[in-house]
């Protein structure tokens, strides 16, 4: 088995540290090859140049990619995905927000058979060692509840930065996702069902990441997530 993680970035050059310190020595001392993929989504810092100063060593391989305007999380999510090469495919957020170590329970569950397997906060066995200000947590709920009611999906919590996928699933549905926003993780959830993939959810521990660089700080912020997720089935020609 080969595992690619990808890492999308957006003047990261601060908090990558730390993450790639702690993925590549974790990674190093596993019996497995892999590799580290961050993709800097148009950063306006040294995010690329920071990321490949790192060393990986044994069989871990480390590449740092960058282009120009930025794109959006959910374009460089794809952009990462799509140029992996293991036979896990992964992305994970560059704060660090879920310990590395976590994918062992995501391993264990595309072993016995899943397509897809998930870190969730809304599970029991979850835990949240630093919370979102309260009004987010709550707004964060009721989008969640008329997404699902909206896709005719059923997860309590889709947008924790932490999944694994198949070789296979990872192209095909990645391939198709439209989305270049941070609403890419509904629509990717919502592939997977259409296309009759199996997706598995495993309990997570979560922190939240201060001064993160998505902010929903206005109105019109929290009006585009809506109108993104109703675009959806739009864009696959489903309505």
């Amino acid at each position: 088995m080969k595992l690619s993680i990808i890492i999308p970035a957006y003047n990261e050059a601060d908090r990558i540290v730390g993450t790639l310190t702690r993925t590549l020595a974790y990674l190093e001392r596993q019996d497995y090859p892999s590799e580290v993929v961050v993709v800097s989504d148009g950063s306006q810092d040294e995010t690329r140049k920071v990321a490949g100063r790192f060393q990986a060593k044994g069989k871990v391989d480390l590449k740092a990619l960058e282009y120009h305007p930025n794109r959006g999380k959910g374009y460089a999510v794809r952009y990462g995905m799509l140029r992996g090469s293991g036979d896990i495919i992964m992305f994970m957020d560059a704060d660090y927000s879920v310990p590395i170590d976590a994918v062992e329970k995501g391993l264990v569950l595309i072993r016995e058979g899943f397509d897809v397997a998930i870190a969730s906060r809304g599970l029991s066995g979850s835990v949240v060692t630093q919370h979102q200000n309260i009004l987010r947590e709550f707004s964060a709920k009721l989008y969640t509840v008329i997404q699902n009611v909206h896709l005719g999906i059923h997860y309590p919590d889709t947008q924790c930065g932490f999944k694994l996928f198949t070789a296979p699933a990872a192209r095909n549905l990645f391939a198709q996702q439209q989305l270049d926003s941070v609403i890419f993780d509904p629509e990717i959830l919502w592939l997977a069902k259409q296309n009759g993939f199996k997706v598995a959810q495993f309990p997570v521990v979560w922190r939240h990441a201060e001064n993160s660089r998505i902010q929903y700080d206005s109105l019109k912020k929290s009006l585009f997530v809506f109108q993104e997720l109703f675009r959806i089935k739009k864009l696959h020609g489903r309505f």
